[in-house]
C-alpha cells in the first residue's frame, strides 16, 4: 500500500542557543502528529556569524537527540566526560535519559547544512542512563540507488544495518537523488514515517514540496519520491508512535507536570545528574 500525504510543515526563520539562526520545522504544535517526533530544526547557513555562538552547557532530560550534518562541522561536549567532532555526513546521537549536560558548538564552515531531531523516549525508559555515540562516515553504509545513494544512519535496508539504539527503533535515511530521477523508499506498514526535504524541492506520493519542509505521511509499506530540475537530498524517518501523554519543559521532556517539577528542582539543588 502506497504512501500518501497526511501533514506539511514547512520550518520558518528562529533562533535558539546563544542566538544561532535556524529553521524551526517541527515544535509543540506538531507533537501529535508526528508522535514520536518532537522538534525538529535545520541549520542551512555560508555565514558563521549565524551559527558559532552555538548551544552553550544546557540539560536534557526524556529524549534523544539526533545531530546529522550534511556539511559543516560541530563539537559535542557532555557531562558523561565525552567529547567529540562530526563532519559532513556525520552524526551524533544522544540518549539523555534520566539527565545528561551538554553543549554543541558549530564550528566555522564553509557551509553549515544539518538537522537535530527530538524523539521523544518511551515513559518506561525516560530514566535510563544517558549515552553518547558518534557515528562517522566510516559507520554509516552506503547503498547506491538508481541516480543516487542511500545512507543508512538508523535502522535496515535490504538486510544491510545502520545504527540501532536501545529504545525506540529509529529507522533514518538520508537519500540524495540526482535531477529528474524517482526512488520507492520501503516502509514499516503501521509506523509514523516522515521526510524532510533538507536540499532543493522535490515531490513526496506526487505532491510538489519545497526545501526545508517536513511531511507526514499515511500508513503504507512504500514511498515515492521525485526530484525535478535539481539533485535534491531527503531525510526519510520512522519509527513506532507512542501515544503517551507528554509534560514538555525547555529542553526536557516528561509524562506529568509533576515530572518536570522535580526536574527543574533537581537542576536548582545540583541533583539533576544521577550518578551510578
Amino acid at each position: 500500500m502506497e504512501r500518501k500525504v497526511k501533514h506539511v510543515v514547512k520550518g520558518s526563520p528562529d533562533k535558539d542557543g546563544a542566538g544561532v539562526k535556524l529553521i524551526r520545522v517541527l515544535d509543540r504544535e506538531t507533537v501529535d502528529k508526528y508522535d514520536p517526533f518532537l522538534l525538529l530544526d535545520s541549520f542551512d547557513s555560508r555565514n558563521p556569524d549565524d551559527y558559532i555562538a552555538g548551544f552553550p552547557m544546557h540539560p536534557h532530560r526524556g529524549i534523544e537527540t539526533i545531530t546529522f550534518l550534511s556539511n559543516g562541522s560541530i563539537r559535542h561536549k557532555d557531562s558523561l566526560d565525552n567529547i567529540g567532532i562530526i563532519s559532513d555526513g556525520e552524526v551524533q546521537w544522544m540518549t539523555a535519559g534520566s539527565g545528561i549536560l551538554h553543549e554543541e558548538m558549530l564550528l566555522e564552515s564553509e557551509y553549515m547544512l544539518g538537522i537535530q531531531l527530538w524523539v521523544n523516549l518511551p515513559a518506561k525508559d525516560k530514566m535510563t542512563d544517558p549515552e553518547y555515540h558518534e557515528i562517522t562516515k566510516d559507520k554509516i553504509p552506503e547503498i547506491p540507488i538508481e541516480n543516487g545513494k542511500l545512507r543508512i544512519i538508523g535502522g535496515e535496508y535490504n538486510g544491510v544495518y545502520g545504527h540501532r539504539g536501545n529504545y525506540l527503533p529509529v529507522t533514518f535515511y538520508d537519500i540524495h537523488l540526482e535531477k529528474n530521477s524517482s526512488f520507492v523508499i520501503p516502509a514499516e506498514k503501521d509506523e509514523s514515517a516522515f521526510v524532510f526535504l533538507l536540499k532543493g524541492n522535490g515531490k513526496v506520493a506526487g505532491a510538489y514540496v519545497e526545501e526545508k519542509t517536513a511531511v507526514m505521511t499515511t500508513e503504507g509499506d512504500k514511498l515515492f519520491i521525485e526530484s525535478m530540475e535539481e539533485d535534491i537530498e531527503i531525510l526519510f524517518i520512522s519509527a513506532p508512535r507512542l501515544n503517551e501523554e507528554i509534560a514538555w519543559g525547555g529542553p526536557i521532556v516528561m509524562n506529568t507536570r509533576e515530572e518536570l517539577r522535580l526536574a527543574s528542582k533537581e537542576l536548582r539543588e545540583g541533583t539533576f545528574i544521577k550518578l551510578k
